[in-house]
């Protein structure tokens, strides 16, 4: 994605109307582009590389999806208790909860075009770019907070739960209740987890707005905010000017939240008095400043406070040995010794 931004001098001539651009509030950046292109793009081909070699080194059951980057994607070992994209003792416990099993249900959704045919169904979680997958490998290790340094990054009690795909009750402004998951609930704290997704999605003006609480949770002015739509010229690509002004929105365009995700989990956050916190990878600043960007329009110091961001490598610091050697061959997170 080309980006270009507009200097707040700068100012149209009465009429015009660039056929593509995005408005963002005065504290957003763009930081899609890594050194070799998009940070999203650059982890998911290393990551992989690494689960091709991993996958052959261990002699785990996989396949390639098709296109010109394929990704790997496991299957579970017949007969072995094992599954390649999950650490052996997490996959254990896993297998052993019937929620967290259910869990692993989740259909890939691009399986018909993307992946060979297969007797048993492509799941979601075996994808070796799913954040889930991750998530799971490590919170489903048993004794996995007994570490204190783990437990206290987090801010949570050693003795806390993992509930996967909580759905917190967020108030809508007609009276009535959203419910869309959250990837974890661990204790009081709610977490987002991230690892090759592009960004934390776009959602509409109008359904952002009818949450109850947005205006008394956040600064609406400065929340992020995109309006586009395509040019014929340049079908192969995406060009967006990015003003760093408020001038109003042409009104044959639609504009769109940008971070959606963020939005609605610290106001879910905000209704049930929890934490929020989102993990990503180091690799990732792009994601790690959009939600910087978000915590800054957070009225509240104490909500504030209570949102926090940390990353993978962070986490694995406090993993146990064999963990740790698992999240650095397969994700390249920490040092491998």
């Amino acid at each position: 994605m080309l980006v270009i931004s507009f200097h707040p001098a700068w100012r149209p001539q009465s009429g015009d109307t660039p056929d593509i651009f995005a408005i963002s509030s005065p504290l957003a950046h763009n930081l899609n582009m890594g050194p070799n292109g998009g940070y999203a793009t650059n982890l998911r081909r290393e990551l992989c590389s690494r689960n091709a070699d991993f996958a052959r080194q261990h002699g785990l059951a996989h396949v390639s999806s098709h296109g010109r980057e394929p990704v790997i994607v496991y299957a579970p070992n017949q007969g072995s208790g094992v599954h390649g994209n999950f650490f052996p003792a997490s996959y254990r416990a896993i297998q052993r909860n019937a929620r967290w099993r259910k869990r692993l249900d989740k259909v890939h959704t691009q399986a018909r075009t993307s992946l060979p045919k297969s007797e048993r169904r492509w799941r979601e979680l075996d994808s070796c770019t799913s954040s889930d997958a991750l998530l799971m490998s490590i919170f489903c290790c048993p004794r996995i907070l007994r570490s204190r340094n783990c437990a206290a990054m987090l801010g949570v009690e050693p003795t806390a739960r993992p509930q996967f795909g909580y759905r917190p009750r967020v108030p809508l402004a007609n009276g009535h209740i959203e419910r869309t998951e959250v990837d974890l609930l661990l204790g009081n704290l709610l977490i987002e987890a991230k690892l090759t997704e592009s960004d934390f999605q776009t959602q509409s003006a109008a359904l952002v707005e009818n949450y109850r609480d947005l205006e008394e949770v956040f600064d609406r002015s400065e929340l992020p905010r995109i309006t586009s739509q395509p040019i014929d010229s340049f079908a192969d690509s995406e060009i967006v000017f990015e003003q760093f002004d408020s001038r109003p929105v042409p009104p044959k365009l639609k504009p769109k939240y940008a971070s959606y995700q963020l939005i609605r989990n610290v106001l879910a956050a905000h209704a049930g008095s929890k934490s929020f916190c989102v993990i990503t990878d180091q690799r990732r600043p792009d994601l790690i400043e959009r939600w910087h960007v978000i915590m800054r329009c957070i009225r509240s110091a104490d909500l504030r406070t209570r949102c926090k961001v940390l990353t993978w490598q962070e986490l694995a610091s406090e993993l146990s040995s064999a963990l740790q050697v698992f999240v650095a061959q397969k994700y390249g997170i920490g040092v491998c010794t």
